[in-house]
């Protein structure tokens, strides 16, 4: 997964296409906090059903 400084750069777009492709997802979800990458990664995969490497993957792929 990128590093922080690229998740934040472009965290908005990030934020809109998984909403796009994930309607489950609501912005509590999709919060990221500088240092709690992880707590975002465990967000996103108990709301998708998804392991945190395919969670990892899908970020990697928008």
């Amino acid at each position: 997964m990128a590093n922080v400084t690229e998740i934040r750069g472009n965290w908005k777009e990030q934020k809109r296409k998984l909403k796009q492709k994930f309607a489950v997802l609501i912005d509590n979800d999709l919060l990221f906090e500088e240092g709690k990458k992880e707590e975002l990664l465990g967000r996103l995969q108990i709301k998708l059903g998804k392991t945190k490497e395919e969670v990892k993957k899908l970020i990697e792929s928008l």
